[in-house]
């Protein structure tokens, strides 16, 4: 009994002095120390570990690096800020100037002294040669205090000189490209952030009953963020929704062929503009750009999922009556195609342009469902699957 009690008795003192010297050997090893230890890839790869937990080490070791590095640095003169923009971490706060403009600048004097007068809004144009004197007459529509920008999709730009206002004007140029596809590359949001409302325009409108500084009154008192002139109803009408009213400054909703609206505040009855004319908030252009696909160029199916970016969108998504346009219907842009197969150049564009439509629809209906399945909801106007 005796021997077994000497037993415990020096099983119990190792263990202390194992803690103990265990304790003496931690502290004495400086930490910095720790930090420089580093194991090869062929060590660590030798160990069995699961796909799922090294994507997660992965994302640990990234968010380390990008977004913790001030903590890991000990250097307090060197700047990291993990809230700045992505790739600005570096760069003391007060001089990041993460929104632009498009206003033009002169090579001399004091910038402060550059701008006469900061325009408010910002109309783009998509033209061809062949429109000039239309966009002509369209340009004077819109005042100084309007920003004039105009893509051309037919490579001339010189042409234009002849115009005074043309002068003032920003010209971008690319080969045989849509609205969508400049609009996407050159109106990112944080670069028109300075303007209130953005029009994004085609080249075939007449504007003979139009004065821009009018239909912004009208658009603001009726509060709409995305939004379009009437369409004379005697020419290029596609739609109810978009029909001019007699007697009215706004409307918001509309009947259209029978069974073509299965809820009265849904396209194309209500929350509906069409592509040819569109006018945004920059607020709502912010969450509309996100939307415009890469390189789905021609906007089909645009316009009928605009009403995702506002709540409640048959509210703030309405037609101009009283301030209204003629849609020429001239097709330019669809004889910038090539002719194949036999078939006109302006076929070959149609024929994209359904096939985009379909396309458009068929991703957002297949993002909707990976995002409610990411967390794990079924949609009230969904059926349960199996």
């Amino acid at each position: 009994m005796v021997k077994h009690h000497n037993e415990n008795m020096k099983l119990v003192v190792t263990i202390l002095a194992g803690v103990a010297i265990g304790f003496l050997i931690g502290v004495s090893i400086p930490i910095p120390s720790i930090n420089k230890l580093s194991f090869s890839s062929s060590l660590i790869y030798s160990v069995p570990v699961k796909r799922k937990t090294m994507n997660a080490l992965s994302s640990s070791s990234d968010s380390i690096n990008n977004g913790t590095s001030n903590q890991v640095m000990k250097d307090k003169t060197k700047i990291w800020v993990s809230t700045n923009p992505r790739g600005a971490e570096r760069l003391p706060p007060a001089i990041i100037a993460s929104e632009s403009d498009l206003y033009l600048r002169r090579l001399w004097g004091r910038p402060s002294e550059d701008l006469t007068i900061t325009p408010k809004y910002l109309v783009s144009f998509t033209v061809g040669i062949g429109q000039k004197n239309n966009i002509d007459a369209a340009v004077k529509k819109f005042s100084e205090n309007f920003t004039i920008i105009l893509f051309h999709y037919d490579g001339k730009t010189t042409e234009w000189d002849e115009f005074e206002w043309s002068k003032r004007a920003i010209h971008v140029s690319a080969n045989k490209q849509t609205k969508w596809w400049y609009a996407k590359r050159f109106l990112h949001p944080d670069i028109v952030a300075s303007y209130e409302y953005i029009f994004i325009w085609d080249e075939d409108l007449g504007l003979e009953h139009f004065n821009a500084e009018e239909y912004i009154k009208l658009v603001k008192n009726h509060g709409l963020e995305i939004s379009q002139p009437g369409i004379d109803p005697t020419r290029g009408l596609s739609w109810q929704m978009t029909k001019k009213r007699d007697g009215l400054e706004v409307h918001k909703q509309t009947e259209e062929r029978p069974g073509w609206c299965a809820d009265p505040h849904l396209p194309p009855c209500a929350a509906f503009v069409e592509v040819m004319a569109p006018v945004f908030s920059s607020s709502a252009w912010r969450c509309v750009w996100h939307m415009i696909q890469n390189d789905l160029v021609h906007g089909w199916g645009l316009d009928l999922a605009l009403r995702r970016c506002l709540e409640p969108a048959h509210e703030k998504i309405g037609v101009v009556d009283a301030q209204w346009i003629v849609h020429q219907t001239v097709p330019s842009l669809g004889n910038q195609g090539v002719a194949d197969n036999g078939k006109a150049p302006w076929q070959g564009v149609r024929e994209r342009c359904k096939a985009e439509w379909k396309m458009f629809d068929d991703r957002m209906k297949h993002a909707e469902e990976a995002y409610y399945k990411s967390i794990d909801v079924v949609p009230s106007n969904d059926k349960p699957r199996a």
